[in-house]
C-alpha cells in the first residue's frame, strides 16, 4: 500500500515539475532498517510562492489540506500538512530552496516503487537530517543507516554540511560530535 501511495505522489510531483525528495522515516527505512512510521515527509525544492502548484497536486491526489488557511500556515511554517483519506497517512510537504536542500534533492537516491522512480534523500542526507533533528528516534535512524551503509557513506560530505550549519545551530561542534558518536557507536 505505501509503495503505491508514494508512487502516486512522486508521479504527480514529476508531472508538475516539482522537485522533491522523500525524507524522514520513509527515507530511513530505505537506507537503514524497517520501522513503523505514520507519516510521509517530503522536501520540495521551492518556496511557498509556488504553493498553488502544490495545492493543485494535493487535489489531484485527493489529499485533504489540514490547515484552515493553507497559504497563511505554509508561509508561517514552510510546511503544508495534508492527509490521505483512504490510508489515513499524513503527508508534510516542506518548502525549502536552501543551497543544502537543492543539492540534497539533486543527489537523491532513486528507488523504483511498483516500477516507477521515486526520489528519496540519499543515505548521507538522511543522516544529516536525523542528526539535525536530534530526537532519540532520529539518532537510532542515523545509527541504522550507518550500520547498513557502512563504508559506502561519504563522511566528508556529511561533515561538510554539519559544519556549515554553524549559523543555524549554536554549537556546530555538537553536531559533529554527535556524528562521531554515531560512527563510533556503530563501529564502521
Amino acid at each position: 500500500m505505501i509503495e503505491q501511495f508514494l508512487k502516486r505522489i512522486a508521479k504527480t510531483l514529476d508531472q508538475r515539475r516539482i522537485p522533491y525528495m522523500i525524507i524522514g522515516g520513509q527515507a530511513a527505512i530505505v537506507h537503514g532498517r524497517p520501522r513503523v512510521t505514520q507519516d510521509v515527509d517530503i522536501t520540495l525544492g521551492m518556496d511557498t510562492d509556488r504553493l498553488e502548484a502544490v495545492i493543485a497536486s494535493c487535489r489531484a491526489l485527493r489529499l485533504k489540506l489540514l490547515p484552515e488557511n493553507p497559504r497563511k500556515f505554509s508561509e508561517e511554517t514552510q510546511v503544508l500538512p495534508v492527509r490521505d483519506a483512504q490510508s489515513g497517512l499524513r503527508v508534510d510537504f516542506i518548502f525549502s530552496s536552501t543551497p543544502y536542500e537543492r543539492q540534497a534533492i539533486d543527489r537523491a537516491t532513486v528507488v523504483r516503487m511498483t516500477r516507477y522512480p521515486v526520489r528519496f534523500a540519499s543515505a548521507e542526507d538522511v543522516i544529516i537530517h536525523k542528526l539535525f533533528a536530534g530526537r532519540a528516534i532520529d539518532l537510532e535512524d542515523a545509527r541504522a543507516v550507518v550500520l547498513r551503509q557502512g563504508a559506502r557513506l561519504d563522511g566528508a560530505y556529511i561533515r561538510k554540511w554539519l559544519r556549515s550549519f554553524s549559523d543555524v545551530v549554536e554549537d556546530r561542534r555538537g553536531l559533529l560530535m554527535l556524528w562521531e558518536q554515531v560512527v563510533r557507536g556503530t563501529k564502521i
